[in-house]
């Protein structure tokens, strides 16, 4: 029996498996795919996400085979000079996401998570002490937990008989890698002049002489799960740009829209939802990759502390009170930016409005900050400003921060040295703070590296250790 069975070897669920396994859960993770998927949905990570990998040691391996790039305001590709922001990791992260992929899975792999590829869950049903899996071809499984990575058409959510309301696609875009063999400086000037005006254009190469092509497809219709053709491209292309580049030998090629769905919740007793079973939504911002491994980081402690048994009563709901709510913002934004895109009268003028606005540096903060994740701020109950936002990383005793988080357990940072957190020791680490005053409050970090208390009082702090990390041990 496992621990827990994720569904999907995507960024989220293989996120989630490594998470798991640094607390010691037997984690399966099954993927219906025999191979990784080669096709390149996603570019990067935003500062969110390059912040949580920093936190796991795992910026250095991002960093080796991604490429950064200086932060600006983009928001509804609405170019404007780079906010500032209140973290070391200011930028974005080139990399595509079958990178990440490997990443991930070879960080999962190192940890000890089983990851088994051409498996493909096709049922499940679940007791009161774990649930059952069933995969194609007849075979059974049994965990603990399982948590559905499996994608917008998730199998698990439509085992749950969980709703995804929200609005159907209204126009569709192509989006896939072939050759070229227009000259590549006309295309990139015939791109330039485009993009003037159709800001969903796109054609940029990749390496390989090949290029990414992102071509408007009119309106949503037709059957979306068929991959597009080679003269589907032709086609968009000349219709957009007045000429197909002579494109040819695609490497890849395929549809999205602009569909914006959310779960109507994230777990149905002992499984839950995760990255794109949970919620879909436009591409805009590239915010849909780094979503999923911000949940998959919210949800991977609180389960491993659930099969460790000291998790408290109500751990596993702060997932979906969390984390929905963030999800859902990001629907309204992306679909806000859909509009923000669009060539036509209405939406043209609200944009060179907000592109006016966008000069107030609030106005400017604000929207990326939405987009590259930092100002989330998990409602628990408490008024201090800070408490529920992430900590930023910044000098902590002889080192940093992050570093103090790659175990993936809490941290109370006590300047004056006062507090204890006897009892809890086991999941809980302890720091002093030099760089502050002697009479500065104390912060506790959940392993997630978001705020959990600020105070000086250990009666305080002892109450917040319960909520969050259970009884202390005996």
């Amino acid at each position: 029996m496992f621990d827990v069975i994720v569904a999907g070897a995507g960024p989220t669920g293989l996120m989630l498996a490594g998470e798991l396994r640094l607390h010691g859960v037997r984690t399966l993770v099954l993927d219906r795919e025999p191979e990784p998927v080669r096709e390149v949905r996603a570019l990067g990570l935003h500062v969110r996400s390059i912040e949580i990998m920093d936190q796991r040691g795992l910026l250095e391996r991002f960093l080796e085979l991604g490429r950064k790039h200086p932060l600006r305001g983009f928001f509804a590709a609405i170019e404007k000079p780079a906010p500032p922001l209140d973290s070391a990791h200011a930028y974005v992260l080139g990399i595509p996401q079958p990178l990440t992929v490997r990443i991930l899975t070879q960080r999962a792999a190192e940890l000890g998570a089983e990851i088994r590829r051409g498996a493909e869950l096709t049922g499940l049903d679940q007791d009161d002490e774990g649930v059952t899996v069933r995969l194609r071809g007849g075979e059974r499984l049994r965990a603990r937990y399982v948590v559905g990575c499996d994608g917008g058409r998730s199998t698990v959510r439509k085992q749950l008989g969980i709703g995804f309301p929200g609005e159907p696609s209204r126009v569709e875009t192509l989006l896939g890698e072939m050759a070229a063999s227009a000259d590549p400086e006309a295309i990139a000037a015939a791109v330039a002049a485009v993009r003037r005006t159709e800001k969903r254009f796109g054609l940029g190469p990749v390496g390989d002489g090949l290029y990414r092509v992102v071509v408007p497809a009119g309106g949503a219709g037709g059957d979306r799960a068929a991959p597009p053709t080679l003269e589907d491209f032709r086609r968009q292309l000349r219709a957009t740009a007045g000429t197909d580049f002579g494109v040819h030998s695609p490497r890849w090629l395929s549809r999205f829209g602009d569909a914006t769905r959310q779960a109507e919740r994230y777990r149905s007793g002992r499984v839950f939802l995760a990255g794109d079973a949970a919620h879909v939504h436009p591409p805009t911002g590239g915010q849909g990759l780094n979503l999923g491994l911000h949940e998959a980081f919210n949800l991977g402690w609180k389960l491993a502390a659930a099969v460790a048994g000291w998790g408290p009563a109500g751990l596993l709901d702060t997932y979906e009170a969390e984390r929905h709510p963030v999800a859902a913002d990001v629907l309204v934004n992306t679909r806000a930016q859909m509009e923000l895109l669009s060539t036509e009268p209405g939406p043209l003028a609200v944009r060179r409005l907000l592109t006016q606005l966008m000069d107030f540096d609030d106005v400017n903060r604000y929207l990326i900050g939405k987009v590259v994740a930092i100002d989330v701020r998990y409602d628990i109950g408490d008024e201090h400003p800070l408490t529920g936002r992430r900590e930023p990383d910044r000098p902590l005793g002889d080192g940093r921060l992050y570093t103090r988080l790659h175990r993936g357990r809490g941290l109370l940072i006590d300047p004056a040295g006062r507090l204890s957190v006897t009892g809890w020791d086991d999941r809980v680490d302890v720091v002093a703070d030099p760089g502050q005053a002697p009479d500065a409050a104390a912060v506790l970090l959940r392993p997630d590296g978001h705020r959990a208390w600020t105070g000086t009082d250990q009666r305080e702090l002892a109450d917040r250790l319960r909520r969050w990390f259970g009884a202390p041990a005996r």
